[in-house]
């Protein structure tokens, strides 16, 4: 255990806080995880606090908005993971400012963990979404931060059990909405498997001032693929509908057609604001709106080759890890 980074995770009890705080201590890290001390005392959250305990967890008492508990905090450490939501992506100016302060820390890894936000063709508002983790990217490279930002593209278990049908609790048996054409490639990853590949990274010369990009051959599908590999699973034809970009850009900017044929479209959106809220701060419908168009209609997380210069597929770098199909995933709501 002496040779390995001690970590802090901020933002650790938030979704995918926990399943990184539960990776780096099964990976042997010293654990760290920053919470409010009414964090602790906080019903809601006794459940993820016990695991945490259990895990032998290190809890440091503090808060973002208080820069002599961050920096406290952060000098005890060699990396600082972020997994803060969406209302405070931009308040991780914060966290850089603490780590200049301190001085000792050996890598960041901000809170990104989906698009690559310097390869997208988002519209508003998810544009501005994506635009503030770019800056975020551009203020760690400006202090001389070291870094890592993980680009996990979508969650397994926020996507994958109702195939992102509106009011489904499984995978659809009769019918399935599809946005554009359902031909752009999209990746799925289990929550488990980013983090892992996550905590992999964090002492990797190789993924150091690089985007680590979980990308596994096995995970990447069209809407079309996913649709028909449901089909075969259990032997059944779905019914098909999609959605018209010019359709898509109009329910993002607002301009609902309320009618019956529209009805199900409608429905369709609200269900996805469940698919990409990263921690208790929810996201802005149209927000998730505008990230489901950058990605299923634009192709986002596929549509560019990632270079030796700016990027490392983690799937490649650490072929030992065994993660989760999408084909595997499945399988249990067969």
């Amino acid at each position: 255990m002496s040779g390995k980074s001690k970590i802090l995770i901020i933002g650790a009890t938030g979704y995918i806080g926990k399943f990184i705080v539960e990776a780096s201590a099964k990976s042997g890290h010293p654990t760290f995880a920053l919470v409010r001390e009414s964090t602790l005392s906080n019903p809601a959250k006794s459940k993820i606090i016990e695991s945490f305990k259990n895990y032998g967890i290190t809890f440091i008492h503090g808060d973002l908005y208080d820069h002599g508990s961050l920096v406290k905090a952060i000098k005890q450490v060699d990396v600082v993971i972020s997994t803060v939501g969406h209302g405070q992506l931009a308040d991780q100016v914060k966290i850089i400012a603490a780590i200049k302060e301190a001085g000792n820390v050996k890598r960041f890894f901000p809170s990104e963990f989906g698009n690559d936000v310097d390869r997208v063709h988002a519209v508003e508002p998810a544009k501005t979404a994506f635009g503030i983790k770019a800056q975020i990217r551009r203020a760690i490279e400006a202090e001389g931060i070291p870094y890592t930002y993980v680009s996990s593209n979508f969650f397994s278990g926020y996507f994958l059990p109702s195939l992102s049908q509106p009011g489904a609790t499984a995978p659809p048996r009769d019918k399935v909405v599809i946005l554009g054409d359902g031909n752009p490639k999209a990746i799925y990853n289990k929550e488990d498997d980013i983090a892992t590949y996550t905590i992999k990274a964090v002492d990797d010369p190789r993924t150091l001032n690089k985007i680590l990009y979980i990308r596994p051959a096995g995970n990447i599908y069209s809407f079309n693929e996913l649709v028909s590999l449901w089909e075969k699973k259990i032997g059944k034809t779905l019914e098909r509908t999609y959605v018209p970009e010019e359709q898509v850009l109009k329910n993002i900017q607002g301009i609902l057609v309320r009618h019956d044929e529209n009805l199900v479209i409608d429905k369709f959106y609200v269900v996805l604001i469940l698919f990409f809220v990263v921690a208790e701060a929810p996201v802005p419908l149209n927000v998730i709106l505008s990230i489901g168009h950058s990605v299923y209609v634009k192709g986002d997380h596929t549509n560019f080759e990632i270079e030796p210069s700016f990027g490392v597929e983690a799937s490649e770098l650490y072929p030992d890890v065994k993660y989760t199909t999408v084909d595997e995933f499945l399988n249990q709501f067969v």
